[in-house]
């Protein structure tokens, strides 16, 4: 027997070079959690005075020295000094917000 002719336009004719396809992958977007619970909310943070006029116009989050994320809007003055972004600020340890 012999095979039947494949014309070579056919779409369903086997190829001898390897084929490919594309697919769309669905992934889920998760948010992150900008407050941390605990102590970080009983404390006032210290963080650089251009970070949080950037953040008041843009609402962005920012970055205490002690690393605390999170959008600024309670009044400081309220609470007491966060005693590790105290001791970053008197030199006693690097900052953790990522700058010198």
């Amino acid at each position: 027997m012999s095979d039947p002719q494949i014309p070579l336009d056919d779409p369903l004719a086997p190829s001898a070079q390897p084929s490919t396809s594309t697919a769309v992958l669905e992934r889920e977007q998760v948010e992150e959690q900008l407050q941390e619970p605990g102590d970080h909310e009983r404390f006032s943070h210290y963080v650089r005075k251009e970070k949080i006029l950037e953040s008041a116009l843009s609402g962005e989050p920012v970055v205490a020295l002690c690393g605390k994320v999170w959008v600024p809007g309670r009044d400081p003055k309220k609470f007491p000094v966060c005693p590790t972004c105290k001791e970053i600020y008197e030199g006693l340890r690097a900052p953790q917000d990522g700058q010198e």
